[in-house]
């Protein structure tokens, strides 16, 4: 049966949220990328995906945030088909349901810590002044005040901006975070810092959680690891102990 990008999934829930990935697909010319992985989020799951370079990992969660659609396979959330969805639906999708941590932050440097929080609230139509409130809450949560909330990316170290990064990928209450690299131009103890941080802030949302590393230490911090090696699923384990208690 195909599922078209107006059709829910048979026997998904409408407050379903499990990310599911099935039989995914995808080449570059004749490299192949992604050779037939297939995965299960639980809702509120956190779940690192290690491989060497080149092992699909950073393309598998592309699939899994709609930036990328599969060649063969799909990717649904809940009752949502994502990878089926015409471009414009699943860029609404990615701005109102899910969360991004990149390894730069990727934020807009002409603008205030504070506004990049607020941009996707207002993106989604919530009034300034709300969205800026809602952003000055966020940045108090991660232990920025006002001051450092007026600052620019530029003005802020990369630990503060990865706080911001986090802020804005959680403001909006999304499903899911995607955290690509999150502590990889960041020293030891400055990573250690952050990956506390997304971690027990995305528990304490509900939020499910996907990080991408190439670094054990930030798998740890993680509830579940899936390796990723020649394209396909290697290995999938439990992990015995979050990295938070492991680091006390």
């Amino acid at each position: 049966m195909n599922i078209t990008a107006t059709q829910p999934v048979p026997g998904a829930t409408a407050t379903d949220e499990t990310l599911r990935a099935e039989g995914l697909v995808l080449r570059y010319g004749p490299v192949v990328a992604l050779g037939g992985v297939s995965l299960t989020i639980p809702a509120g799951q956190s779940v690192a995906v290690m491989g060497p370079s080149g092992s699909g990992k950073s393309t598998l969660l592309h699939c899994l945030s709609g930036i990328l659609v599969p060649d063969v396979g799909r990717v649904v959330l809940g009752a949502t088909p994502v990878s089926t969805l015409k471009d414009a639906a699943r860029s609404r999708l990615r701005r109102e349901r899910f969360g991004f941590v990149f390894q730069d932050g990727q934020l807009v440097g002409e603008l205030p810590a504070r506004e990049n929080v607020a941009l996707p609230l207002l993106l989604a139509g919530m009034s300034r002044p709300d969205a800026l409130a809602h952003a000055d809450r966020w940045l108090e949560r991660l232990g920025l005040d006002k001051t450092m909330g007026n600052r620019r990316p530029g003005e802020l170290s990369g630990g503060q901006a990865q706080r911001v990064a986090i802020a804005r990928a959680l403001v909006h209450d999304p499903a899911v975070i995607f955290a690509d690299e999150p502590t990889g131009a960041l020293d030891q103890t400055t990573g250690h810092e952050v990956m506390q941080i997304l971690t027990t802030t995305a528990r304490m949302a509900g939020a499910t959680l996907v990080v991408v590393t190439h670094d054990l230490a930030v798998a740890r911090w993680c509830s579940r690891l899936v390796e990723i090696r020649d394209a396909l699923v290697h290995a999938d384990t439990l992990l015995a102990a979050s990295g938070e208690e492991d680091h006390r």
